[in-house]
């Protein structure tokens, strides 16, 4: 190898020492991950699952904490006979229906904004003759058997149940756990039938006998037709709606708390309480029947009833002390 050959080398090697060296020394630059918005975060964190507090045996009320602690969805039995409760989230909502949804009747307007400040809690099912008949059992509900018309107990709805046995079973209810429970005001029920929608039932703008109980063969917009039910079903079927709640549409009427009036008014309370002003010798039934036609089985149907009128069922709610 020449000498200039051997002094190219050598000023080439040294170059690539230089760049390596050069390299290494440097530090690596790492960006900062951007920060993820509110909406990316609520899409890749999984929700919490619904939690369940049940009395094993006996009465078991939720103490303060736990209380405090519920989330939507969540679920408690306060006594092993006890009704199952579900947290609906606090909300609000426009009650009453359009103009232009089909088949409405009149009273169910004008549509006004209802402010539900705070959580409450709702039955899942509506009240079973078996929770009837643990209150009967315990010298309760004034000896009041109601009327299953011979469709059965067990877990099918209560029925034959008037205003003032519903009231009687609250009151039972209220005393064995020592927490209150009540119906919902009619505003309460709307908010939870829908559970966030605005379609005449929870499921859409229209029903099917495969969604809920009822006359079928009247159908609904451009429903189908479908056959006819032969009577109330037990309080599980069907699937539960969004707040996780079963039959709020059809299969037996529930009480209300309200008191009738024609339509809805200045006065007509939008902060979820109960209108105890006008007919209070009729209140408001919600939810439709079995046996009648899917028009009434509407989330914003409003129908009514003398206080001693029978063939009614009811779902119990308890306010919740928790923070807005």
């Amino acid at each position: 190898m020449t000498e200039i050959s051997r002094l190219f080398l050598a000023l080439i090697t040294g170059a690539l020492v230089v760049s390596f060296a050069g390299g290494a020394s440097a530090k690596p630059r790492q960006e900062r991950p951007k920060p993820k918005s509110a909406v990316e975060s609520a899409q890749t964190a999984p929700a919490p699952l619904p939690r369940q507090f049940f009395a094993e045996k006996g009465v078991q009320p939720l103490t303060p904490e736990l209380e405090q602690a519920l989330r939507p969805k969540d679920s408690f039995k306060e006594c092993d006979t006890c009704p199952e409760m579900v947290v609906v989230p606090k909300g609000s909502f426009m009650m009453g229906t359009p103009a232009n949804e089909p088949d409405r009747f009149k009273g169910e307007d004008p549509i006004h904004r209802v402010t539900l400040a705070r959580p409450f809690a709702v039955g899942r099912f509506a009240v079973s003759f078996d929770e009837w008949d643990a209150c009967l059992a315990d010298g309760g509900c004034g000896g009041n058997k109601g009327d299953d018309n011979g469709f059965g107990r067990g877990r099918m709805p209560a029925q034959g149940i008037n205003f003032e046995a519903a009231k009687s079973y609250l009151a039972w209810l209220s005393k064995k756990v020592g927490r209150t429970y009540r119906l919902p005001s009619e505003s309460e029920r709307e908010y939870f039938t829908r559970a966030g929608t605005t379609t005449p039932f929870w499921f859409g703008n229209t029903v099917t006998a495969q969604l809920a109980n009822y006359q079928a063969s009247t159908p609904y917009g451009s429903g189908p037709h479908g056959p006819d039910s032969k009577g109330p079903a037990v309080v599980d079927s069907y699937a539960p709606n969004p707040f996780g709640l079963y039959q709020v549409h059809g299969n037996v009427f529930e009480w209300t708390e309200d008191c009738f009036n024609k339509r809805y008014t200045e006065d007509t309370p939008t902060d979820g309480s109960p209108w105890l002003e006008g007919d209070c010798h009729k209140r408001i039934l919600r939810g439709g029947r079995w046996n009648w036609s899917a028009n009434m089985l509407r989330s914003g149907y409003r129908e009514d009833s003398i206080v001693d009128g029978g063939g009614f069922s009811f779902r119990v709610v308890r306010t919740l002390n928790v923070q807005p």
